[in-house]
């Protein structure tokens, strides 16, 4: 987790590409942000594209189709802050006649009537509205609920004495709290927690998946219509912004779908940072105070989402030293921008309380208010449950042996294997 002295990966790969269109990076080299490359240490990546290229560089994506990649701490800080420079609405591309209706990458940039790509005032009615819902959370019940499922779960494997700590554990606990917010019934919540990971699995699997949950929400923003209740949906119909039920249907499953992965990959992180981290090892010997900071360097050094598509340039203009063309698509580097040594912290004392960092985005296009917040509880409660119900918890491999998911997109790893003493009967106090 410390330095590293960088080799350069473009030397072992052939990564760039074909010429881009005339004009697009204006005689520059592109590189290949897919393929070999995302297997290797990605810290080491985006160090050597900012050495290469400064703050923002040209790249080519899934199918050899350009964009610019931003690098800089800056410049993601300029184009997350400049909606009328950079904005959101993905309609706006100017290589649509490139791409294919099969792209890979089509579920990032695909336009749909979400919030995620409404602009201006009708952005904000939208995003306020979800983030009043989220705020009128009570803390203590957020808290009380993680806690619950944290033991249920942790209840299946205690007796045991292994576990993986991602399938078993990480990637059950945000959508079954989420479910629990929406209000959805018990006995629907396995359900709905199998199509959310299936959701983001090959092509036909995940479409059936997200249709499945989007009749989830139908009904059960039908149902909040004849009885609401304390939970996000029918606070959202109760909303003065008067979002219409289509509106509320589609909004809903983008938060499930952003409370899912990032935070499932925000708690696996963390539990293998204070697994293999021995700043972390008085917390393994019973001590709690350093999970949030062990969450705040996981956002720094290992953030869940990686990098993220995207902006698009609403006019010509220059960044970071670029001409950037109307319609451009620009890619943000959140963890690159983390890695930027202009504002990189020093060392672990820093990046335990310094919260600059570019993981949950910035702009009107950030992570709503509170949802940062919420993540948080959620991630911390399961991170110190799991330590206190099993304080002699450790890794059943060599820290060599994890192995990430080669993504672009998400930091994340396959599984989290450990083991530890088996315990039969659990009770909590209070």
């Amino acid at each position: 987790m410390g330095d590293h002295v960088v080799t350069d990966p473009f030397s072992t790969f052939d990564t760039t590409g074909p010429a881009a269109p005339a004009g697009y990076f204006g005689g520059a080299d592109s590189i290949r942000l897919y393929g070999p490359l995302l297997a290797g240490d990605p810290a080491e990546l985006y160090q050597a594209i900012r050495s290469r290229f400064g703050p923002v560089a040209p790249v080519l994506l899934d199918g050899d189709v350009p964009a610019w990649f931003v690098a800089g701490y800056r410049e993601v800080h300029l184009v997350t802050s400049n909606p009328q420079l950079f904005a959101r609405d993905c309609r706006r591309w100017n290589a649509w006649d490139r791409i294919p209706a099969d792209w890979p990458l089509m579920p990032f940039v695909g336009w749909t009537p979400s919030v995620m790509f409404a602009e201006g005032r009708e952005h904000q009615r939208r995003a306020g509205a979800i983030g009043d819902a989220l705020d009128a959370i009570d803390r203590t019940q957020l808290y009380s609920i993680c806690e619950q499922v944290a033991d249920v779960l942790i209840d299946g494997f205690t007796g045991t004495g292994e576990a993986d700590l991602i399938g078993q554990f990480a990637t059950q606990i945000p959508m079954r709290v989420v479910a629990r917010l929406f209000g959805i019934p018990a006995a629907d919540i396995p359900a709905l927690v199998q199509d959310i990971a299936d959701s983001l699995d090959v092509a036909e699997k995940a479409n059936a998946a997200h249709q499945r949950n989007f009749v989830r929400m139908q009904e059960l923003v039908k149902d909040r219509h004849d009885r609401p209740g304390l939970d996000v949906p029918s606070r959202l119909l109760a909303d003065p912004s008067g979002l219409t039920d289509d509106e509320i249907i589609i909004d809903l499953l983008i938060v499930m779908a952003a409370a899912q992965q990032p935070t499932a990959n925000w708690i696996g992180n963390t539990l293998r940072l204070m697994l293999i981290d021995d700043q972390f090892s008085l917390t393994l010997q019973g001590g709690r105070s350093s999970a949030s900071q062990a969450l705040n360097e996981v956002l720094w050094k290992d953030t869940p989402t990686q990098n993220f598509i995207g902006r698009f340039a609403v006019q010509d203009c220059e960044l970071g030293g670029r001409r950037i063309r109307q319609g451009d698509l620009l890619v943000l580097g959140l963890a690159a921008a983390n890695a930027d040594p202009q504002v990189h912290p020093g060392s672990f004392a820093d990046s335990g309380i310094n919260r600059a960092h570019m993981s949950f985005g910035h702009g009107e296009h950030g992570c709503p208010f509170p949802a940062p917040e919420l993540a948080e509880v959620i991630a911390r409660t399961a991170v110190e449950v799991l330590l206190d119900r099993i304080p002699d918890v450790q890794l059943a491999v060599t820290p060599d042996d994890l192995r990430w998911r080669p993504s672009l997109w998400m930091r994340g790893l396959f599984a989290l294997p450990v083991r530890f003493t088996p315990v039969t009967r659990f009770s909590r106090a209070g």
